[in-house]
C-alpha cells in the first residue's frame, strides 16, 4: 500500500514534527509513506484568494492514479476499527494507492473538493491542523495493526 499525506503547512513546533516522524517510521512496516507539504498562504489579506492559491498547490500534487481523500469535518466519521476495514477494502478493491489531504485553516477551494473520492472525518471537534495530521497518521498506523491482528488497539 501507498499512502501520500498531502498536507498544506509545515509542521512548525519540535513536538508535532517528532510524532509525525514515529507515526511515519512505524508505518514503514506496512507501507510506504510520503508526504508533501503544500506551502500556506495568509489568509488574513484575502482568504478566498489564498484558499485558491493552496488548492491549486493540492490538486498539483495529487499522485496520478491515487484514491483521494479529503479530511473533512463533514465527512464520513469511522471507529478506529471502520478506517482498517475502510484501508484493507481499498487494497482488495485493487486501489493500492490512497491520497490522504489536509487542508488549511479556511479548508478545501472548492476545485479540490470537487476533485476527492470521499471525505473522512476525525470527528465533530476541532482540531488545529497540525495536530490533525498527526492524528491521522496515528489512526492509519492503528488501522494497520488492527489488521494484521497485532496488538496496540485496545
Amino acid at each position: 500500500m501507498r499512502i501520500t499525506l498531502i498536507a498544506v503547512g509545515k509542521l512548525k513546533e519540535r513536538h508535532w514534527r517528532e510524532a509525525a516522524q514515529e507515526y511515519i517510521k512505524r508505518l514503514g512496516a506496512y507501507a510506504t509513506v510520503e508526504i508533501v507539504e503544500i506551502t500556506d498562504r495568509d489568509v488574513t489579506r484575502d482568504e478566498v484568494r489564498a484558499m485558491a492559491q493552496e488548492g491549486a498547490d493540492i490538486l498539483k500534487a495529487i499522485p496520478a492514479g491515487a484514491h483521494v481523500v479529503a479530511l473533512d469535518v463533514q465527512g464520513k466519521q469511522m471507529s478506529s476499527e471502520r478506517i482498517a476495514t475502510w484501508i484493507s477494502d481499498h487494497g482488495l478493491q485493487g486501489r493500492s494507492h490512497l491520497a490522504l489531504i489536509v487542508g488549511g485553516s479556511s479548508g478545501f477551494a472548492p476545485e479540490v473538493l470537487a476533485r476527492v473520492d470521499e471525505r473522512v472525518s476525525l470527528g465533530i471537534i476541532t482540531l488545529p491542523h497540525q495536530l490533525a495530521r498527526v492524528v491521522l497518521l496515528e489512526q492509519v498506523y492503528r488501522a494497520f495493526r488492527i489488521m494484521r491482528n497485532e496488538p496496540y488497539h485496545r
